[in-house]
């Protein structure tokens, strides 16, 4: 027996490859199938079931491709939506053999209703461990609320009731020695306090996750699991359509995205399409010169999770600003998420740009030192009463509001990066800003964003709050 966590960083996601006995079973894939695929042949094993713990919000899942190239059937828990593709929906409690071992269907309604979980059990029929999707994380359980989005009859509060019985029930009752693995860890948006780990035993569990304290009421819990949800990214309602209805087929998406264009072509895509430019490169090299009305989203962070909450329509026409050599990760991170609708990258460096006569903006930036400078003497000549023509210094921290409360710059106000296009009317584009987020990649993305949006007098602080507070 094997089993392998394929866990992938950019979107905290844990995808799982079981195997028994030349027999092989997925557990939520990412939308590029092939690695799964080479996995069993190199093995000499062969893929049986592809199950889905849910109809994910957060990415697109593979498994409508990687049943078309595998042949095996993709199972969904208890359901009654109708899927644009042929499935299998198991019944709670339904066995599927694989290899020398089986794997249980447990349907724990909570996170979404047609959640399940799937208990494999060994050659002796002992459980060994769970594979709990989003209803079950180390140190968290699965957010109620995100259904709703879809079914305004599932109030979080109904699921939550749903997630309390499925946990006490179905679930807390296993052996303690049942290893939990779960769908994503800490820096998803699906959970509120996931933990770093990976996976744990249920036991530990039990003693650490405050979702599974026993002493709680029903009551208790609900009002725990919902207290201080923050709305999800704007592109989960439509990732959950897609993996309800199917998509298009990712080898086109990646063949169309990486066509290499000239800059001529590339600005002809840009106009004829009304495409947006989404600049993978670091944020500092970035700053120093770029396409106008690019997007910086650098794509050593949390690429995909941002092109998803900065930009709202998935059908979106995007160009691609990129290193050579990363244009087909470009594609391929922003497919996990539903953008299908790269039309191609710029075949050419910033520089070669630039020296054909086209115009580069740039992105002012201070040091932390020079801002602290700054700052301290703007607070000496008002200690002073000494009116100076400096204009006032106003300091915007885009980190994410918890950051913000857990320690912030004196007089700093909170614009999270996480809702910049419903809060970035509050600034004035005649002032000038000082924008900071933990250490650099974020305040790029909200600058470069704002820019294209018509404020031009925005500051990234080199550095971020380790520097400034550092």
């Amino acid at each position: 027996m094997k089993i392998e966590q394929l866990y992938t960083k950019c979107l905290a996601q844990g995808a799982y490859y079981i195997e028994s006995n030349g027999e092989v079973a997925i557990i939520d894939p990412l939308r590029e199938v092939q690695q799964y695929i080479t996995k069993a042949e190199e093995r000499g094993a062969k893929i049986k079931y592809i199950f889905e713990t849910h109809f994910h919000a957060d990415f697109v899942s593979g498994h409508v491709d990687l049943s078309q190239k595998t042949g095996a059937p993709i199972i969904f828990g208890p359901t009654t939506a109708s899927t644009g593709f042929d499935c299998t929906i198991a019944q709670d409690g339904q066995v599927f053999q694989l290899g020398n071992i089986t794997l249980t269907l447990i349907h724990t309604p909570g996170h979404t209703l047609e959640s399940s979980c799937i208990l494999l059990k060994d050659e002796n029929q002992t459980p060994i461990s769970l594979f709990t999707g989003d209803t079950l994380f180390i140190g968290d359980v699965g957010r109620p609320d995100l259904a709703q989005h879809i079914n305004s009859d599932l109030t979080q509060e109904k699921l939550a009731s749903h997630l309390f019985e499925s946990l006490h029930n179905k679930i807390m009752t296993l052996p303690d020695s049942t290893i939990i693995y779960p769908g994503h860890g800490a820096g998803s948006a699906c959970g509120k306090n996931m933990s770093n780990e990976t996976s744990d035993t249920l036991g530990n569990q039990k003693k650490t996750n405050y979702a599974l304290n026993s002493d709680l009421t029903k009551e208790q819990f609900i009002q725990e699991v919902t207290a201080g949800l923050l709305p999800p990214p704007s592109y989960f309602p439509k990732n959950v359509l897609l993996n309800i209805g199917g998509y298009q087929n990712i080898d086109e998406v990646i063949q169309k995205g990486t066509t290499p264009l000239s800059i001529d072509a590339f600005l002809q895509v840009q106009q004829q399409k009304n495409a947006i430019i989404i600049d993978t490169r670091d944020p500092e090299i970035f700053a120093q010169g770029f396409i106008p009305g690019s997007i910086n989203i650098g794509l050593s962070g949390t690429f995909a999770v941002w092109v998803g909450t900065i930009i709202p329509n998935i059908q979106q026409p995007i160009l691609i600003v990129a290193n050579p050599g990363t244009e087909t990760e470009v594609v391929t991170r922003l497919a996990r998420v539903g953008y299908d609708q790269a039309q191609g990258y710029l075949d050419a460096t910033i520089q070669n740009y630039a020296a054909t006569g086209q115009k580069l903006d740039k992105i002012s930036t201070i040091s932390a030192q020079e801002y602290l400078e700054l700052t301290t003497q703007q607070s000496i000549n008002s200690q002073q009463s000494i009116t100076t023509d400096q204009p006032k210094i106003n300091t915007l921290d885009v980190r994410r509001t918890s950051e913000f409360d857990a320690g912030h710059l004196p007089n700093a106000t909170n614009i999270p990066l996480d809702y910049i296009n419903s809060q970035l009317s509050q600034l004035r584009k005649d002032q000038t800003y000082y924008v900071h987020c933990a250490g650099g990649y974020r305040s790029m993305i909200f600058i470069s964003y704002a820019q294209q949006q018509g404020y031009k007098n925005l500051v990234n602080i080199n550095g971020g709050y380790a520097k400034l507070h550092g």
